[in-house]
This record gives C-alpha cells, sequence and structure tokens, in this order.
C-alpha cells in the first residue's frame, strides 16, 4: 500500500473509531456480524514462500543493499557504469572524426600547395570543364 493510502486509511479508522459511540446498537451489531462473515471469507496465509536469489561473494556478502550497507553501492553502479562507457565512447568517436576530418582537410591543402598551378586556375569556371575532360 502507498503512503498516501495508509495515512488515508488510518484518518477513516479514526474518525469511524470516534464516532462509533454515537451509532445505534442495531447498527453496531450489524456491522459486528458483517465483520464475523468477511473474517469467516477472509483467506488463510498461505504456506508457500517465495525466494529470490541474490549474488554473494565467497566471503557471505550479499549485492543487495538490504543485507550489507557497504555493498549498496555496487548496485547503483550497475547503472552509472555503462552509461559513463556509452558517454565517453561517443566522446571519443566524435573526436576521432574530427582529427579525421582535420588530416583530410590537410592533405588536400598539401596536394593544392604542391601543385604548380596557380590558384587564380582553381578559381576559373572553365578549368572545372578542363577536369572534368582531364579524368575522361
Amino acid at each position: 500500500m502507498k503512503t498516501k493510502d495508509l495515512a488515508y486509511a488510518y484518518k477513516v479508522r479514526h474518525a469511524l473509531d470516534q464516532h462509533v459511540v454515537n451509532l445505534p446498537a442495531s447498527t453496531t451489531e450489524r456491522l459486528a456480524n458483517a465483520r464475523k462473515v468477511a473474517m469467516t471469507h477472509k483467506k488463510s496465509d498461505s504456506g508457500v514462500r517465495a525466494i529470490a536469489p541474490q549474488l554473494a561473494t565467497a566471503g557471505g556478502y550479499s549485492y543487495s543493499s538490504h543485507a550489507h550497507p557497504a555493498w549498496g553501492w555496487l548496485g547503483r553502479m550497475g547503472f552509472v557504469v555503462p552509461l559513463a562507457a556509452l558517454v565517453f565512447g561517443l566522446m571519443g568517436i566524435h573526436q576521432y572524426e574530427q582529427h579525421q576530418q582535420v588530416l583530410e582537410a590537410a592533405s588536400i591543402d598539401a596536394e593544392v600547395l604542391t601543385d604548380e598551378l596557380p590558384l587564380s586556375a582553381y578559381l576559373d569556371h572553365g578549368f572545372d570543364a578542363y577536369l572534368d575532360k582531364g579524368a575522361e
């Protein structure tokens, strides 16, 4: 039960307990009979128990935060460590791609600068057509 529901149930019970003395005797008898009937229909507690396995070390410490408080941080790290690895991996891929783009731009600049053509030839629109013919 949630905390709000439990608090509400306690308030209702308290209010009913305060005003039970004002109820007529016939009403209290009917309520007592209804309670007896409800208790006969109530399911008995089952003897079946659920077993929840937990990881444990050879020393007997459980990785559950309830068993030993010193190991509680390990359960929280199960989410944080993979998330941090993902973020650092993506940052590394981004840095690598930027480095590759810089290297490609530098190699193109080096090829242009070592060529014997003047820079004005690259700005000429007719030169693009000459390069296309030369590639064929």
